[in-house]
C-alpha cells in the first residue's frame, strides 16, 4: 500500500483558533462574561506553543511505534476508503475515551494531563493548555489501532480531528446545544462538567466527541443548574509559569513515590494510584470527594 501525505491540520487550525478566541472575547464582554485574564491566557498559549514544538519529536515517536506495530504485527489490513474512516472515527473516539479516564485514574499519565486542567478560567485559550511530556508515552492508547490495521498516516489524521472538535467546547459563550446533540456529543456544556473542582464533577464526562461512552460507562454527569461549575484543581498550582506548569506535578508525584520511609509497594503506587492517593489512608481521591458530596446533598433534602 503506498502511504498517503496527510497534512498536519493542527498547523493549518492555528489562524482559526486566533480568530475563533477574538470572537469568544467580544461575545463574552457583550454579554457581560468575565472568562478571559491575560496572564492566564498567555500562560495557555505559551503551552500551546510549546506542545506543537515539542509534537515535532513526539509525533516523531509515535509514527515509529505505530509503523513498526502496522509493518510486523498487523492482524489485518483495512483499506483507506470511505468506510474505513467511519470505523476509525468509532476506534479513535474509544481509545480516546479510555486514555482520557487514565489519565484521571492513573497518577502517572495525570502527570502531564493536569496541565489542562490547571487554569481557573475556561475559554478557548483553555483549549491550547496541553501537555509538553504526555505525547510521548500517551500514544500507548491506540498501539491496537495499527495491530487491527489502520495505517498510522490515517490513525494520526483522526487523532488530529478529534483534537480540533475539541477546540470549540472550551467555552461559555455557548450554554446548551439543541436536546438531540447534547445527548450524542461533547458539548460545551458536558466538558465544562470535565474541568470543574466541584466534588460532584470531577473525572466525570472524559468523551472525546462522543459523549456515548460516558454513558456508557458510568462516567457521564449532566452539568446541574443549581451547581455553578468552579474550574481548576482540587489544589490549584497558582502559577503563570509555563515550566512550573508543565513539570510541577511530576516533581510532587516523583516527591511522594522516592522520598521517605516506604515500602517498594508503596513507591509503585504512588505511580499507579489516582491523584490524592496516601500509602498512610489520610489522603482523598476523587471518589471520596464525590461521595462525601453527595451524603451532604442526600441530608441537606432531608
Amino acid at each position: 500500500m503506498q502511504d498517503p501525505n496527510f497534512p498536519n491540520i493542527i498547523l493549518f487550525a492555528i489562524p482559526f483558533f486566533i480568530m475563533a478566541m477574538g470572537l469568544e472575547l467580544y461575545v463574552t464582554i457583550k454579554h457581560g462574561i468575565k472568562t478571559y485574564e491575560p496572564k492566564d491566557a498567555f500562560s495557555s498559549i505559551a503551552m500551546g506553543l510549546g506542545n506543537v514544538f515539542l509534537g515535532f519529536f513526539s509525533k516523531a515517536i509515535v509514527l515509529l511505534a505505530f509503523y513498526f506495530i502496522y509493518e510486523n504485527f498487523r492482524l489485518f489490513t483495512i483499506p483507506i476508503a470511505w468506510w474505513s474512516f467511519i470505523f476509525i472515527f468509532f476506534a479513535d473516539d474509544f481509545a480516546y475515551y479510555w486514555f482520557h479516564r487514565i489519565s484521571h485514574e492513573c497518577r502517572l499519565f495525570w502527570a502531564s494531563h493536569v496541565v489542562h486542567h490547571s487554569s481557573k478560567h475556561y475559554n478557548l485559550s483553555t483549549a491550547l493548555r496541553q501537555t509538553w511530556s504526555g505525547g510521548f508515552y500517551s500514544f500507548v492508547f491506540w498501539l491496537w489501532l495499527p495491530l487491527l490495521g489502520f495505517h498510522p498516516g490515517m490513525i494520526l489524521l483522526q487523532m488530529s480531528i478529534s483534537l480540533l472538535y475539541q477546540f470549540w467546547i472550551h467555552t461559555e459563550a455557548i450554554h446548551k446545544m439543541p436536546k438531540w446533540f447534547e445527548a450524542v456529543f461533547n458539548t460545551p456544556s458536558h466538558h465544562r462538567v470535565h474541568h470543574g473542582s466541584n466534588p460532584i464533577y470531577l473525572d466525570r464526562n472524559h468523551a472525546g466527541i462522543l459523549i456515548i461512552w460516558d454513558k456508557l460507562f458510568g462516567t457521564f454527569q449532566p452539568e446541574l443548574e443549581n451547581e455553578k461549575v468552579v474550574y481548576g484543581l482540587v489544589k490549584n498550582i497558582d502559577t503563570y509559569n509555563p515550566v512550573k506548569i508543565a513539570f510541577i506535578e511530576w516533581i510532587h508525584m516523583f516527591k511522594d513515590a522516592f522520598s521517605g520511609q516506604k515500602s517498594l509497594k508503596d513507591r509503585i503506587l504512588y505511580l499507579i494510584k489516582p491523584p490524592g492517593w496516601k500509602h498512610d489512608g489520610s489522603g482523598q481521591i476523587s471518589d471520596d470527594l464525590r461521595q462525601d458530596w453527595l451524603k451532604k446533598a442526600q441530608n441537606n433534602d432531608i
